[in-house]
């Protein structure tokens, strides 16, 4: 146990008894005698005081000259910043003062605000065996349960990767493509499961301690989709599909319409959009899912998320367009705009500008490219290329030669960013030195420091961040020498095949042959 002391109050003058510490205890602090001596307004000599520092023996200190009355067993409250804990430490009584009894020291500390958490065995336990000048916890908080936050289960697939399906004979299915997640009426789309908002502790004051903010969500849909009673699970009014965008689950039936004219105007829609019939020119189907069109589309403009497939063709009269997230299946091109995400399948293109993610694949009986530009990213698979007649045609396959650029300006970052560093670590070396020589810094030296730090590592993930950028373009460019276009019949003479940033015009024609990037050119070889 700890060392404690006790006051001596004779008739003329007041002493303290210093009692020494039992095996590791602690010996009395001369800082805690002084603060009990100023709290009791009891006057000291601080030179005498002094003989306490070190005494692990019993002694007597005289500490004024004057009378002063007996004082009571008392104790010293302490309540942690949170408010959780009540710790005392008591002191003894003089040598002739009173003790203080179990139940006045609990009254006392309901007068002190402890309302919770006395803990009654530990107080026992000091009136059945007094130690004076040790900290004990007379009362502890309960704390907060912390809850958790909610959370959404979706069952369908939130992430889908569209490729249309190839029937066994090469041609296209226009009507199994994989592209949406179907769902039934009464199907259970997702479920919420709501947050726990945890349980309130409970300070030594009787306080409320509220636990942690937790994050709430819930369920956000649009038509076609009801709550259970429970307001948990999202299901399904329709057959139809289901998508997930920015956090919201849509359910779409197909809207359907025999063609797009007068009677329809322009059709704008969440879901997917099927037409029986034809699309005439100057109108416009809009469409978050799929659009398929089972009659031929003129000088019209349609636009999906999804895929765009078109039974018979599309005569674009030099102002239709479409453009399409995912992929563009279609019986003929002519005069028309394209822009696909992913694939771009037809059995011709004429004179029509096309754009595709991925590859762009022009077969069947004829299978021809004729005039016009048509680019895609890896691959371009073609039975018939350019024209007799001399129909100016491009093909373009591989990364898009401004990248090129973009890797030069980002290698001229890095250099500047590297001359700075360059310049930089000398200085951060040179003070490293000085400190670990023990060289103290000034103010002006600390600061100046600091913002060489902080410029060292602002330069530093520069160059990161910019040679991380010149290498996914690098791999970028690396995909564009596998870029190749694929020619199963005949290229005519005055065709022009780019792959890169590499060109070369077709000299004569050509029969069954594959166009690559062989050492620095556009070489054509057989298949």
């Amino acid at each position: 146990m700890n060392g404690y002391f006790r006051l001596i109050c004779d008739e003329n003058s007041t002493g303290l008894e210093i009692l020494p510490p039992t095996e590791e205890g602690s010996p009395v602090s001369l800082q805690e005698v002084k603060e009990y001596l100023s709290e009791r307004n009891i006057p000291y000599d601080a030179a005498a005081l002094l003989n306490i520092l070190g005494k692990r023996e019993p002694f007597t200190v005289k500490i004024n000259i004057e009378h002063h009355m007996e004082e009571r067993e008392g104790y010293r409250l302490s309540i942690s910043p949170d408010n959780m804990t009540a710790t005392v430490r008591f002191y003894a009584p003089s040598i002739h003062g009173e003790t203080m009894t179990k139940e006045e020291f609990i009254t006392d500390l309901g007068f002190k605000n402890i309302k919770y958490g006395i803990k009654e065995e530990e107080i026992d336990a000091f009136f059945q065996n007094r130690r004076y000048c040790e900290d004990l916890v007379v009362a502890e908080g309960k704390a907060p349960r912390h809850g958790t936050d909610a959370y959404i289960e979706y069952y369908f697939n939130t992430d889908l990767r569209v490729h249309p399906t190839l029937k066994d004979d090469g041609s296209v299915d226009f009507f199994h493509l994989n592209t949406i997640n179907h769902c039934q009426k009464g199907d259970v789309l997702a479920k919420l499961f709501p947050e726990d908002a945890g349980e309130p502790g409970v300070s030594v004051l009787g306080e409320k301690v509220k636990p942690r903010d937790v994050k709430r969500r819930s369920l956000k849909y649009g038509r076609n989709i009801t709550l259970s009673e429970d307001r948990l699970s999202m299901i399904s009014e329709v057959n139809g599909h289901v998508t997930l965008v920015e956090d919201k689950v849509f359910v779409s039936d197909v809207f359907s319409v025999e063609n797009v004219d007068n009677a329809t105007g322009n059709i704008e829609y969440d879901g997917s959009v099927q037409i029986s019939g034809n699309v005439c020119a100057n109108f416009s189907v809009v469409a978050k899912g799929n659009i398929e069109v089972q009659g031929v589309v003129e000088g019209a403009y349609l636009e999906c998320d999804g895929d765009i497939i078109i039974a018979r063709g599309m005569n674009g009269m030099n102002k239709g367009q479409l453009k399409a997230r995912g992929n563009v299946v279609v019986k003929f091109l002519e005069n028309a705009t394209v822009i696909a995400g992913g694939n771009v399948t037809a059995e011709s293109i004429l004179h029509s500008t096309v754009q595709a993610g991925n590859e762009v694949t022009v077969s069947g009986k004829h299978g021809f490219i004729t005039g016009g530009r048509v680019s895609a990213l890896n691959q371009v698979n073609v039975k018939t290329l350019g024209s007799p007649m001399g129909a100016y045609t491009i093909v373009e396959v591989g990364a898009d030669p401004m990248m090129k650029l973009r890797i030069q300006e980002l290698q001229k970052k890095i250099v500047e960013a590297s001359k700075i560093l360059k310049s930089i670590q000398p200085v951060l070396a040179a003070t490293q030195q000085k400190l670990s020589r023990g060289v103290k810094l000034t103010p002006e030296q600390t600061q100046y420091l600091k913002s060489m730090i902080q410029l060292d590592q602002m330069k530093t993930g520069e160059v990161e961040k910019d040679t991380k950028e010149i290498e996914e373009i690098q791999t970028s460019l690396s995909n564009s020498v596998n870029a190749q276009v694929i020619v199963t019949g005949t290229v005519f003479q005055g065709t022009r095949i780019c792959i890169g940033d590499l060109s070369m015009v077709v000299q004569s024609e050509m029969k069954y042959c594959r166009f690559i990037v062989m050492d620095g050119d556009v070489k054509m070889t057989a298949i």
